[in-house]
């Protein structure tokens, strides 16, 4: 077994050097530049009707909270369902990886990467709108896989691209959900109790998987408005869960923040920092393990989370692209950013090249952060914070894949995938969670590259919806003008039909 590992560790390295090489990156971040020029730094100048039209609303507007079709979920359950596979180990874990791996800077870098990917995710989530249509069972299905046969398929010589690219996405979306969506999460579900209990490990891996097993089971089938519904009670919890409790450790060591900050900044453009101290690193190394964590920690540039926001309630794209941007917003800037303070303020890593003081690691380091502050406590208190992070990121990865393979195989075949998917958390709970990360790495960037090679080749579609809307709904000087809700004029004609409450 051992061997196989260590052969499987040894080929990932390999494909993941190229699927995250230089190339790669520039189009992932380039994508999110791109939309950021087109759409007239959208997420800067729109932050507002932004914040107005999702989180701000939540209490207002009915059809935030609310959804009167049976078929499907609310925009506030698109998100917590969005942000449930988020939201995950990669925003605690990761961000540990990528200070001791990158140094400071690397946090700098995530930030970069998600201001771009806020724009990377909105468009993703217009285009998921617009070419969303209706499965066997009346339930929306939309997802990159449909914008790249049905968008870059009517392009010029587009057919048989457009096909085989949405193909390409599913499978590795597929490969993707047993990656970040299942290994990752179990694993660091087993280390996190692992830290806490006194008893054989293994034991305590296979009761483990044992339980989440059970819990899944009782969510994943279901179908998405139980998982949508879990997560929506689920998520806001968590995450207030969580960042008060960085804040209450920013707060008790409020001296150092200014320091920390002041590492991230030099960090990021410090051509003489190392990572871990070891000589030869740098600047591209905070570059690359700033975006590869960010990507991780947010998603923007994948194209998974728009399979959930297409089931939305939601008639005009534009709206759930505000979402999307929201939810990069929340992941990185805030949650990533306390972890990221969490860890350089409490001294548990050196400020200056980012290397554990204590040679702890990833989840081991963050807990050694939390511990220092809580004393005993912080151990508990991450390892709950952890797994139901992971837990969570479970669910929402689970109807990603479903999609996916409902997309290859059609909708009556789903439960095979998901009685798959349930069965695997007992294998993942015994693989080593840093290969169950570096696979995660590599799947991340396979499934991005047809997504955002779709995104490019449709960012026009994109900046005429966002016009479209723009001039409606927040200029107001053409509110007359036809609205662009869907590539079918048989689902225009039925949004046309509905009044914003519904």
């Amino acid at each position: 077994m051992d061997g196989f590992i260590n052969t499987l560790a040894s080929l990932n390295d390999k494909v993941n050097g190229v699927v995250w090489g230089v190339p790669a990156l520039t189009l992932l971040i380039g994508t999110g530049v791109l939309m950021t020029l087109l759409t007239r730094f959208f997420q800067f100048t729109r932050f507002g009707h932004m914040w107005k039209n999702t989180i701000g609303g939540l209490f207002s507007k009915k059809q935030i909270r609310h959804s009167h079709d049976k078929h499907s979920i609310s925009q506030f359950q698109a998100l917590c369902t969005a942000l449930s596979a988020t939201i995950g180990t990669g925003n605690i874990a990761g961000v540990a990886y990528a200070i001791t791996m990158g140094g400071p800077g690397a946090v700098f870098w995530m930030w970069i990467a998600a201001i771009v990917g806020m724009m990377t995710n909105y468009s993703e989530n217009v285009l998921g709108i617009y070419f969303r249509r209706r499965n066997e069972k009346s339930e929306w299905s939309g997802g990159a896989m449909y914008y790249l046969k049905d968008g870059v398929g009517r392009m010029k010589y587009g057919k048989a691209i457009g096909s085989v690219l949405a193909v390409l996405f599913s499978l590795f979306a597929i490969l993707a959900s047993f990656g970040i969506g299942n290994m990752g999460q179990v694993a660091s579900i087993t280390e996190s109790i692992n830290t806490l209990v006194a008893a054989n490990p293994s034991t305590v891996n296979l009761v483990t998987g044992l339980v989440v097993i059970v819990l899944l089971s009782l969510v994943i089938l279901g179908g998405l408005k139980r998982i949508a519904t879990t997560n929506e009670h689920i998520v806001p919890f968590m995450a207030v869960f969580f960042i008060f409790g960085s804040l209450i450790i920013i707060i008790m060591n409020i001296s150092k923040v200014p320091a920390a900050f002041g590492a991230i900044f030099k960090g990021a453009f410090n051509f003489k920092s190392a990572a871990g101290g070891v000589g030869g690193a740098v600047i591209a190394q905070a570059m690359t393990w700033g975006f590869k964590r960010g990507v991780f920690s947010n998603e923007a540039g994948l194209g998974s989370s728009v399979m959930v926001h297409s089931a939305s309630n939601v008639k005009e794209p534009v709206v759930q692209g505000l979402w999307g941007i929201f939810e990069v917003f929340a992941d990185t800037i805030i949650v990533c950013t306390c972890t990221a303070l969490v860890i350089l303020t409490t001294g548990v890593v050196d400020m200056e090249t980012g290397a554990s003081i204590s040679g702890a690691s990833k989840l081991g380091l963050a807990t050694e952060a939390f511990t220092k502050s809580f004393g005993t406590f912080g151990g508990v208190f991450l390892a709950v914070a952890v797994c139901l992070f992971a837990f969570t990121t479970i669910l929402g990865w689970s109807y990603y894949g479903t999609k996916a393979w409902e997309y290859l195989f059609g909708t009556k075949s789903t439960l095979a995938y998901k009685i798959v998917f349930i069965s695997m958390v007992v294998v993942s709970a015994t693989i080593d969670v840093s290969l169950a990360i570096d696979l995660s790495d590599t799947f991340n960037g396979l499934m991005a590259i047809p997504n955002l090679i779709g995104v490019v080749c449709l960012s026009g579609l994109v900046v005429k919806i966002t016009k479209n809307y723009t001039v409606r709904k927040i200029t107001k000087t053409k509110p007359e003008e036809e609205p662009m809700y869907s590539f079918s004029p048989d689902i225009q004609r039925e949004q046309e039909s509905r009044t914003d409450e519904d």
